[in-house]
């Protein structure tokens, strides 16, 4: 879980809807906040057919954060829509926004995906300051 740590932002394009088993799953292990709940659906892909669309980009950050902007730019030539978000760093004055709580069997879930892919917390690269 994030709890404990400094603050913490992931963003990209995961290749994976807002609402699947995983997305949620990830949502709930890590204890990061998706800045799009409540506030709309943002589907950024497939920018140029509007009848196939879907939130494939994502923006997950902690509790240090609190959103001032959230929005999808105009299409620029990629087969999918720029996302923008606009955060405001809180510290430890924390937003409000609440996440998913884990339970015991999302925790077990998690931890055999861990274990099938032979992955541990060495594998994830510390940012260079």
């Amino acid at each position: 879980m994030a709890e404990g740590r400094g603050p913490i932002i992931v963003a990209g394009d995961l290749n994976d809807v807002a609402w699947s088993r995983t997305t949620r799953l990830f949502r709930k292990i890590s204890g990061l906040l998706d800045p799009r709940v409540g506030r709309g659906m943002f589907n950024t892909f497939h920018a140029q057919h509007w009848y196939l669309r879907w939130p494939l980009d994502h923006l997950f950050h902690s509790k240090h954060f609190a959103v001032k902007e959230i929005c999808l730019l105009p299409e620029f030539g990629s087969d999918h829509f720029p996302f923008f978000s606009e955060l405001v760093y809180q510290g430890e004055n924390e937003t409000s926004d609440r996440g998913l709580e884990p339970d015991q069997d999302d925790i077990a879930q998690a931890e055999d995906k861990v274990e099938d892919k032979n992955v541990s917390s060495a594998d994830v690269p510390e940012p260079e300051r």
